[in-house]
């Protein structure tokens, strides 16, 4: 079964165009999501075809929606749910 992330040859997407003048981040917070989710892996909260996963599992229109470190940063939030470390009240105040 195809996932939203998988739209490799389907029309209305623009081609991936590189810019190598863009800076890794946009913006402080996607950094930190990045260290974040580097350092849960390092833990073994969680793995690397887990956290795929997770982004892969989002709403086609939540995954659309969002940029890059904001699925991440959503794939976090419902792994750390899930295996119960963080309920989702805490993880709303996020």
């Amino acid at each position: 079964m195809s996932r939203i992330n998988d739209v490799g040859g389907m029309i209305g997407f623009a081609d991936i165009v590189e810019d190598p003048d863009e800076p890794a981040f946009h913006a402080d917070w996607e950094a930190h999501v990045f260290a974040m989710n580097r350092a849960l892996i390092g833990r073994g909260v969680y793995n690397l075809d887990e956290f795929r996963d997770a982004i892969e599992r989002m709403p086609p229109e939540a995954y659309l929606a969002a940029s890059y470190y904001e699925r991440w940063f959503t794939a976090i939030t419902t792994l750390l749910a899930e295996k119960g470390l963080a309920t989702t009240e805490e993880l709303a105040g996020a």
